[in-house]
């Protein structure tokens, strides 16, 4: 049974802290580590030995693996990361960042990136559960070393129990999906194409299998494009895959991508295709260009799980229960999903704009 540790600075103070992040005056602790080369070693930098300014006592050091810092939706969550690191560092602690090279071998990269933080005494480890198969024999490795786990992203709180984490904070995938799916049979859509980049990951594949649930009840049917990973980030290879599928299947009127950037290779292949009078786009994660879409009415909405959030939240709730033992009672811990349509656009937009939604 892991034990929480005692904090150096008392709880209210902590509290205090982590509620007005601005007021602390530090600087959030950048690790950043890649994986997946021949050897099955990582290049991660080992954390900073820092002491607490009040008492000079070691806080946690904690591990969070997350996607590629050139992913624009990780460079979110990699920020909220960072807003909850200066905390952890005014404790005394770190937080080092891990993330693999590409998305090429995700699930036993991401396993070793897990081990590596293992190896450099992790207190305790926040991570996706993309591929469960490869990863969780990694997870039950940190929680059997009395070291605590929290779930965030992909897996949902049924894979944080099943790894024995606190708890899961991030979106459910297939809920998502499925108000993705209704929200295009109402708009009238009955085929629509679920591209998917990163095929096998257990979040992209409820994505999917959601949108087809959703838009089941107004008699509509979805379909999945699945192309290799390998083409996740190349732009041109996406939307001339896209484009192949519209112009093959005319019966398809509505298309929907798992990340912003798949979003605007699939507003060129619309685009190229001459299909903007019929084919009604969506997708999962957001970013200023896909809500200037929105906006102009050229995209028809986006769905918003606050990455952000996810990474802030899941480094404050971590390092809070390694020092204090503090535990939220809810489970899990919901950071969406939310449709972003013409409707709410604009209130969206100046978080976009900040680098947080």
């Amino acid at each position: 049974m892991f034990t929480p540790r005692r904090g150096p600075i008392g709880l209210v103070a902590g509290v205090v802290c982590a509620l007005t992040v601005s007021a602390c005056g530090v600087t959030a602790v950048e690790k950043d580590s890649s994986s997946g080369d021949s050897s099955g070693s990582s290049n991660a930098a080992s954390a900073p030995s820092a002491g607490s300014a009040s008492s000079g006592k070691a806080g946690p050091k904690i591990f969070v693996v997350g996607g590629k810092s050139d992913d624009p939706f990780w460079s979110r969550v990699k920020r909220g990361a960072d807003d909850a690191a200066k905390v952890v560092k005014a404790q005394g602690g770190s937080v080092t960042w891990l993330a693999p090279k590409n998305y090429d071998n995700l699930g036993p990269d991401a396993a070793k990136l897990i081990d590596t933080a293992v190896s450099q005494g992790a207190d305790g480890v926040v991570g996706p559960d993309w591929v469960p198969e490869a990863q969780d024999a990694s997870f039950k490795k940190v929680v059997g070393g009395s070291a605590p786990v929290v779930i965030y992203n992909a897996g949902g709180i049924e894979a944080a129990q099943h790894v024995g984490a606190l708890n899961y904070v991030g979106s459910e995938e297939a809920a998502a999906g499925k108000a993705g799916g209704a929200f295009f049979g109402k708009s009238g859509q009955k085929n629509v194409l679920c591209v998917n980049t990163l095929p096998g990951a257990a979040n992209t594949e409820a994505r999917c299998k959601g949108i087809a649930d959703g838009i089941q009840a107004s008699g509509g049917k979805s379909s999945q494009l699945p192309l290799p990973s390998s083409k996740f980030g190349d732009p041109t290879a996406v939307s001339q895959a896209i484009k192949a599928a519209l112009l093959k299947d005319g019966s398809i009127d509505g298309l929907v991508t798992i990340s912003a950037p798949d979003a605007n290779s699939a507003a060129q292949a619309i685009k190229q295709g001459n299909l903007g009078d019929k084919v009604k786009l969506g997708t999962f994660d957001l970013d200023p260009t896909q809500l200037a879409r929105i906006k102009g009415g050229k995209q028809l909405f986006a769905i918003d799980q606050q990455p952000y959030m996810q990474g802030y939240l899941a480094v404050s709730m971590l390092s809070a229960y390694i020092q204090w033992g503090i535990s939220l009672p809810q489970k899990p811990v919901l950071t969406g999903p939310a449709i972003i349509s013409t409707e709410n656009v604009d209130a969206v937009m100046a978080g976009a704009k900040a680098g947080v939604r």
